[in-house]
């Protein structure tokens, strides 16, 4: 039996909202673009949400005062994904938010500003704090039985997903939203540039000439509930989480396996959990950042599991950027309108297989099949590999 999903909200830089988001992954159009809020970034490309601080703060209505971009991101898509939901007695009421950077975006601001001795703002430095947006939500909302924040790196959302489920499954709450919040910062931009995995062109997931990632920025999250939350608050249920694995190959500090070990340990132990067949997964929506090292690793974990019937697999990545701890959320966000509007999104600016592995991604978005169950893949540094399953609510 799996968890039911009943709400879902998202940022990113194809959209503001879920519709935005649907219909720019329907017409294959990528947020990916010249930064424009980021001053002094270092790159020349990126998946930047298109609102600027000021603007954020103003539609969220929020007072004067220090709040990370990370937060602003993160309170936007919570709001969607609680949607009319309210606080309750009788309903255990938790959060669980991801992220990796923080409010590095505005502690880089006030550490140029305090070398420089050029007045810098103390206050910035509370927003640093990575608990500082979920606690910041948890305000906003009114929850306050479970307050949790975690930080995996790359797969850090999908991890959220994971523990909000078990936590319903294991019956110590009974409603949780769960996600995940980044937002771009040189810091990470300078970090992945000297990693030498940062690429000035348009990213290409899967394919042969694939040279680096483009980050980006977002969040998303997603409400989770048992049956007697379901009962009490009457959402509409938009479909399951059925199946969640993380398995850490500790390969490399930030390389993935190259034999797909971690990987394919997380994506098999995910449709065990689900009680599917392998046969039974309609779409893969791999986590396919750009890179070299990540794409190969995951196409070998690909070709593990599936071995030569591979299901339909894409990146959305060259559609948002990677957006860190926000990837696994905004990607399990994806999922869910994969399994509602029965869509296989296309993997864009593919052009040639991968040599070793020779697999080809769905290159044109696909509707006219049934996707029943979803695959999605999250793998961060470290080796910290998770896996989700959703699938369709008879």
């Amino acid at each position: 039996m799996g968890v039911r999903v009943t709400g879902i909200g998202i940022v990113s830089a194809i959209g503001l909202t879920v519709g935005e988001n649907l219909r720019a992954l329907r017409e294959g159009k990528s947020g990916i673009g010249p930064v424009r809020y980021l001053e002094g970034a270092k790159a020349s490309l990126a998946g930047e949400v298109k609102m600027s601080n000021s603007e954020l703060a103003d539609e969220l209505g929020l007072a004067a005062g220090p709040v990370s971009r990370t937060s602003l991101l993160g309170l936007k898509a919570a709001r969607e994904a609680w949607g009319d939901n309210k606080r309750s007695g009788v309903i255990r009421t938790g959060i669980i938010s991801a992220t990796s950077v923080g409010g590095m975006d505005r502690s880089e601001v006030f550490y140029q500003d305090y070398l420089n001795k050029t007045n810098p703002d103390y206050d910035l430095l509370k927003t640093h704090d990575s608990g500082s947006t979920t606690e910041r939500i948890a305000a906003e909302l009114g929850i306050s039985g479970y307050i949790n924040t975690l930080s995996t790196a790359c797969s850090s959302g999908a991890n959220a997903i994971m523990l909000g489920a078990r936590l319903i499954l294991q019956g110590k709450l009974d409603r949780v939203l769960v996600g995940g919040s980044d937002a771009l910062a040189r810091f990470t931009i300078d970090g992945f540039r000297s990693l030498m995995i940062y690429d000035d062109q348009w990213c290409r997931p899967f394919d042969e000439s694939r040279s680096g990632l483009n980050l980006g920025e977002g969040a998303a999250f997603l409400l989770l509930e048992n049956t007697k939350s379901f009962a009490l608050t009457g959402n509409r249920t938009l479909c399951e989480v059925s199946g969640w694995a993380n398995a850490a190959d500790a390969y490399h500090q930030t390389a993935s396996s190259p034999e797909g070990k971690g990987a394919t340990m997380a994506i098999e132990n995910a449709i065990e959990k689900s009680g599917l067949n392998i046969n039974d997964i309609s779409y893969v929506n791999a986590h396919g950042t750009g890179t070299k090292n990540n794409d190969l690793s995951e196409s070998v974990a690909l070709k593990n599991v599936f071995g030569n019937r591979i299901p339909p697999f894409s990146s959305t990545k060259a559609f948002t950027g990677h957006t860190l701890a926000a990837a696994g959320a905004i990607e399990a966000v994806f999922s869910v309108l994969s399994i509602q509007n029965n869509l296989i999104y296309p993997n864009l600016n593919y052009k040639t297989a991968i040599e070793e592995t020779g697999l080809v991604p769905v290159t044109r978005l696909e509707s006219g099949n049934v996707v029943n169950a979803v695959l999605s893949n999250s793998f961060g540094f470290g080796g910290n590999n998770s896996s989700l399953v959703f699938t369709r609510h008879e």
